[in-house]
C-alpha cells in the first residue's frame, strides 16, 4: 500500500528481524505448550500480536521463514514449523483439536505464507474439477426450516465441510454445518482470507463462496438467533443484529464467482427442495399460521371451536333425523331450504296435538 523508501540491505534487515522474533516467538511457545512465555509482558500482548501476525499486509515468505527456522533449529529430530504455525492460529478460527491436521498431512499443506497457510488447512478435501456454476443463493434459515430443512451441527467435520441430503424419508431433508465461531478476531481472518483469494490468480474462492453462503443463510438476527439455538453458529458480539451486520459485511463489495464454487451442490440441492410442492405449502403453513407459540396456540385454538362447533351440528343433525324419523333423507333436505317460507316444519305427534286442542277449543266455546 505503501512506497518502500528503504535500500535493499535496509529492507532485508528488516525482513531478518521481523523473521527471527516470528520463529522465536513460535518456538518459545512451543516450549511453554503455548501458554505465557516470559518474554511478553503481559498476556494480553499474544492474543494482539497474533491478529497482527494473520493480516496479509503482514506476510512474510514461507521460504523465508523456513530457511531461518532450519538454520537455527537444535531440536534433534527438528520441529515442523508449519506444525508451530498452525497450533499458534488455530485459536482465530476456535476450531476442536480434534480436526487439528494431523503432522504429517500439515507438511502436504500449501503455504505461501502463515495465512495461506491457516486457509490451506480448513479448506475442502476437493478436486480441481469438483467446483461448478452456482448461480443462485441459498435461501435463508428462516424460509428453510418453515419449508421443513432440519439445521444440525457437526462438531465432527472441518470447518468448510457442509452437506445437503434427506432426513426422515423422502419429504424432509437436513442441512449439516459444522459449527462456527464468531469473534472480532474471526472476522478479521475471514476479510484477510477473502482478500487473499481475491488477489492471488491460483486461489480457488472457497473460503469466500463459504462466508456468501453464510451471507445467504442469515438475512436478520433472526436467522442468527435460530442457528445458535441449533448450535451451529456461537459468538461473544454482545447481540445478534451484530452478527448479522458482521456477516453480510464482509461480502459487501466483493464480486461472487458464479462458475466456481464447491458448495453448488448443497445450494442448488437446497433451492430444488425449496421449490417443490410439498416445501412451499409447508412454508406457507407455518409462515402464516405457526410462526411463533402464540400464533400457534391460536391457530389450534380455532381449529379445536370449528371441530367443536362440527360436533355440535352433526349431534343436532342427528336428533332432527330421529324426530323427523318418519320422513325420507329427501323431504328432510326439502324443508331445510324451505324454512324461511313455510316455517319450521312439525312432527305428526305435534299436529295431532294441535288437531285435538283446536278442536277443544272450539267445543268449550
Amino acid at each position: 500500500m505503501e512506497d518502500i523508501k528503504l535500500s535493499s540491505d535496509e529492507f532485508l534487515q528488516m525482513m531478518l528481524v521481523d523473521s527471527s522474533f516470528v520463529v522465536q516467538l513460535l518456538r518459545d511457545l512451543s516450549a511453554f505448550k503455548f501458554g505465557h512465555i516470559p518474554h511478553l509482558s503481559s498476556t494480553w500482548m499474544l492474543p494482539i500480536i497474533r491478529r497482527e501476525m494473520i493480516m496479509l499486509e503482514n506476510q512474510l515468505p514461507m521460504f523465508l521463514l523456513s530457511k531461518l527456522f532450519e538454520l537455527t533449529s537444535t531440536d534433534d529430530p527438528p520441529s515442523s514449523l508449519k506444525e508451530l504455525a498452525l497450533r499458534f492460529f488455530y485459536p482465530l478460527l476456535q476450531v476442536d483439536s480434534n480436526n487439528f491436521p494431523e503432522c504429517e498431512k500439515v507438511e502436504e499443506l500449501r503455504g505461501l505464507h502463515f495465512l495461506d497457510l491457516l486457509r490451506s488447512s480448513i479448506r475442502p478435501k476437493l478436486g480441481e474439477n469438483l467446483r461448478k456454476p452456482q448461480h443462485h443463493m441459498i435461501r435463508s434459515v428462516t424460509e428453510l426450516m418453515e419449508a421443513g430443512v432440519k439445521i444440525k451441527a457437526d462438531e465432527s467435520k472441518q470447518l468448510l465441510d457442509i452437506s445437503f441430503g434427506k432426513k426422515y424419508g423422502f419429504l424432509m431433508r437436513e442441512l449439516t454445518i459444522p459449527p462456527l465461531y464468531i469473534n472480532d478476531h474471526r472476522g478479521t481472518v475471514f476479510r484477510n482470507i477473502v482478500a487473499f483469494e481475491n488477489c492471488h490468480k491460483d486461489c480457488n474462492p472457497d473460503v469466500t463462496t463459504y462466508l456468501f453462503f453464510f451471507n445467504g443463510l442469515i438475512n436478520s438476527s433472526d436467522d442468527v438467533s435460530l442457528l445458535h439455538y441449533k448450535g451451529v453458529l456461537n459468538h461473544s458480539l454482545g447481540n445478534d443484529n451484530t452478527v448479522s451486520e458482521l456477516i453480510n459485511n464482509i461480502t459487501k463489495e466483493i464480486v461472487r464467482d458464479k462458475n466456481e464454487s464447491y458448495l453448488y451442490k448443497v445450494v442448488n440441492k437446497s433451492n430444488s427442495y425449496f421449490g417443490s410442492y410439498y416445501a412451499r405449502k409447508r412454508a406457507s403453513l407455518v409462515h402464516h399460521y405457526l410462526t411463533s407459540w402464540v400464533v400457534g396456540v391460536s391457530t389450534i385454538g380455532a381449529l379445536l371451536a370449528l371441530y367443536f362447533t362440527f360436533i355440535q351440528t352433526v349431534c343436532g343433525f342427528a336428533d332432527a333425523l330421529k324426530a323427523l324419523e318418519n320422513k325420507n333423507f329427501g323431504s328432510l333436505f326439502v324443508d331445510a331450504f324451505c324454512i324461511p317460507v313455510r316455517g319450521t316444519p312439525t312432527t305428526n305427534s305435534e299436529s295431532e296435538n294441535s288437531t285435538s286442542e283446536d278442536a277443544t277449543t272450539k267445543s268449550e266455546r
